[in-house]
């Protein structure tokens, strides 16, 4: 195989992150992780130095994979922007979006009479975004966009808002791909035009997606 990302370091984060309420129970997600390990890998065998942030997952780390692993949506965001500078960064992760503002030290209990529990979330940083502003900002910055429904018009808006290269965007709940499958199908995005990746296996689109990458890499 050609190396057309040797001497170029990709930084990958991959996998869910989970929010504890109590030492019992946390707020998480039906990322698998299997994605992003997946593109870790396909850019390791086209000579990149690799650097995976993982979130809770139960996958293999890639042969010659630097993997750092993280619990939560504040931990994604110390070590994406802790493994800054990169030439590449791709935010496969489904990093949560709240969090709650307080954590029990001890389990919640039932109370007797009260048939809800409230919780008071905050939101946590936009790691995607935050990478994309970076004074040490990579050449290349990748989104993901998993999305139920609209989703060129919704992974459009995050390309614009978010200041992004590319964003892979998939119908997660749909036969084509997306949480928890071993097959998927990307729509890749850029302010000139798109692509559709798959549907194949998440190796092959994964492959598929980093030589694109490797493309619209500038010199």
């Amino acid at each position: 195989m050609s190396a057309p990302l040797s001497g170029r370091r990709v930084l990958v984060s991959a996998g869910p992150t989970y929010e504890d309420i109590d030492p019992v129970r946390f707020l998480g997600n039906r990322s698998s992780g299997k994605m992003g390990f997946a593109i870790a890998a396909a850019a390791r065998a086209r000579g990149a130095e690799v650097v995976l942030v993982a979130g809770p997952v139960h996958l293999d780390t890639p042969d010659g994979v630097r993997r750092i692993d993280v619990r939560s949506a504040a931990q994604m965001h110390a070590a994406v922007v802790g493994a800054l500078p990169a030439d590449v960064y791709i935010g496969a992760a489904a990093v949560a979006d709240f969090t709650p503002r307080q954590v029990s030290a001890h389990k919640i209990k039932k109370t007797a009479g009260s048939e809800t529990l409230v919780l008071e979330l905050v939101r946590t940083t936009d790691v995607l975004a935050e990478v994309a502003a970076h004074r040490q900002r990579p050449a290349l910055v990748v989104g993901f966009a998993a999305e139920t429904h609209d989703v060129e018009r919704y992974a459009r808006g995050k390309l614009a808002s978010k200041r992004l290269d590319l964003i892979a965007a998939n119908l997660v709940g749909a036969a084509e791909g997306g949480f928890e499958r071993d097959d998927n199908t990307l729509h890749v995005y850029w302010d000139s035009g798109e692509c559709r990746l798959g549907p194949a296996s998440k190796h092959e689109v994964a492959a598929a997606l980093v030589d694109l990458v490797a493309r619209r890499l500038p010199a």
